[in-house]
């Protein structure tokens, strides 16, 4: 570990960036066709830094024209690839652009496109999921459809608000706790070791050639350090830096990677204002992002963390207690876990048993925890969790399986108590379990992104079709928060917390 303060000491200071500068700027390049940025979200995660855009589930042509016609900046696209074997991830990737650029017209040589698109893989901030391939099918699918080659591929997985920041080209998590103040490269953390996207370094040139198996050389790689990202601290001029962002990337060719250093909002900024630059010369980029890059790209502000009374707005809250629901198996959803069923005394805790799920009484396993949920639900709150025996193997391809199973199980639980005594709200703890809430637990198709319920993490959903309309969703990433922040979120939407 070492000292955040001094590994930024060689670097200039931070410039300050109004996200209206960014959002104006957008609006002049895009003032001659309309542009939306359609985000590929590997798991439903990534809406955690964004407020009132349209997210799918679904991706049909019809999914997309509902979500064009909501007339903002950017849609996202819960595809759930991160729980996909490679082939299955690719074949869905193909599937969304080809149907998005349908919808948007850019299949009809003759009419051109009625809306520009731009395309955004957004995965994890820890640098798990399947790099390269989104973005190299989804670079493929462009061209065979459109005919429009990339030029570069902008890897940033900086996630500042929940810890996850890069310098000199090196991934860091922050540390909390006594920790705090420090640095660890994130290939000595836990999310290295991944069953299915593990990784040896921290270095990112160096990730995108181990993980690219030598096709995209550590030294093809353009680095944009945080020189380039703050090049206008100096005179106090963001377009300073957005000028010398675009000359590093004139040298962008045929889906050059490119990794950028961000430490603050005001780099995601910087960046979003380059990359725009680098656009109106003519650049064609795709982004293989973490959260937060979505709204910095259209200069949208930092929503404020939404109240208990916020998340209800415009509904009629049902009586019955609301339903938790915790996949993840990560230290810090742990950790969480514990603190929330000490602290909720009221609530009912249920566990799915996973070896049960994988042995043969799953039916009647799923029987009992249903019966359970829905009398408890009646009286208050509950917390249904996975067991925390987390079974590894050394397969990828099992680790996938069994993940699946267990998913399966948290969505018939939810989906069937759904339709016997609808809860007051649902929270979804984990990537891939909050995606199969979403989709196949609540049948959510449509559905609007309000804001977070934390700074700048964890994002509600506000189902607008199917049998979980007016029912607040809670997308809640494993790896993100401290140790009360599970607890913090059901206190505030909790009658009996």
């Amino acid at each position: 570990m070492t000292l955040e303060v001094d590994v930024l000491a060689a670097y200039p200071p931070e410039l300050e960036i109004p996200a209206a500068l960014v959002a104006r700027t957008v609006a002049e390049s895009n003032a001659g066709a309309p542009r939306m940025l359609v985000v590929l979200d590997d798991d439903p995660t990534g809406t955690q830094s964004v407020a009132d855009l349209p997210v799918l589930t679904r991706w049909e042509v019809s999914d997309f024209a509902w979500a064009f016609g909501q007339a903002k900046p950017a849609v996202y696209v819960l595809t759930n690839t991160r729980s996909l074997d490679p082939a299955e991830a690719a074949a869905r990737n193909e599937e969304v652009v080809r149907n998005a650029l349908t919808a948007a017209g850019a299949s009809d040589p003759q009419s051109g496109p009625a809306l520009q698109l731009g395309f955004v893989s957004r995965s994890d901030s820890t640098l798990r999921g399947h790099y390269p391939l989104e973005p190299d099918v989804i670079a493929a699918t462009v061209a065979n459809v459109s005919g429009e080659s990339t030029d570069g591929v902008v890897l940033v997985p900086a996630f500042p608000d929940a810890g996850r920041i890069t310098i000199g080209g090196v991934h860091y998590m922050r540390g909390t706790g006594e920790a705090a103040g420090t640095l660890i490269p994130v290939s000595d953390t836990e999310f290295a070791r991944d069953a299915s996207f593990g990784f040896s370094t921290s270095v990112l040139k160096d990730y995108v050639a181990e993980k690219s198996q030598g096709r995209f050389p550590a030294g093809s790689v353009i680095v944009l350090d945080l020189h380039t990202i703050r090049a206008g601290a100096a005179a106090n001029d963001p377009a300073v830096s957005a000028v010398a962002i675009a000359d590093a990337l004139d040298a962008a060719n045929d889906s050059t990677p490119i990794v950028a250093d961000i430490v603050t909002e005001n780099d995601l900024r910087a960046l979003a204002l380059g990359l725009d630059a680098a656009e109106r010369r003519g650049k064609k980029l795709l982004y293989r992002v973490g959260p937060p890059f979505g709204r910095a790209r259209i200069g949208q502000e930092i929503r404020a963390e939404l109240s208990g009374g916020e998340a209800f707005a415009g509904q009629n809250p049902s009586g019955a207690g609301g339903l938790i629901v915790v996949g993840s198996h990560v230290g810090v959803t742990t950790r969480q876990l514990k603190a929330l069923t000490e602290q909720h005394s009221s609530a009912r805790i249920v566990e799915i048993d996973v070896e049960k799920l994988l042995g043969g009484d799953a039916a009647a396993h799923l029987d009992s925890t249903v019966e359970t949920v829905v009398e408890a639900l009646h009286t208050g709150d509950v917390i249904v969790h996975t067991s925390r025996l987390l079974i590894r193997t050394d397969d990828p391809a099992e680790s996938l399986r069994i993940a699946r199973t267990v998913s399966a199980a948290v969505v018939a639980v939810v989906n069937r108590t759904l339709k016997t005594f609808p809860p007051r709200f649902v929270i979804a703890k984990g990537g891939i379990t909050s995606s199969d809430v979403a989709a196949h637990g609540l049948e959510i198709r449509h559905a609007i992104v309000r804001g977070p319920m934390l700074p700048g993490i964890v994002s509600l959903w506000e189902p607008v079709d199917g049998p979980a309309k007016g029912i607040p969703y809670i997308v809640f990433a494993g790896n993100v928060g401290d140790d009360e922040s599970l607890a913090q979120v059901t206190r505030k939407l909790s009658t009996t917390f």
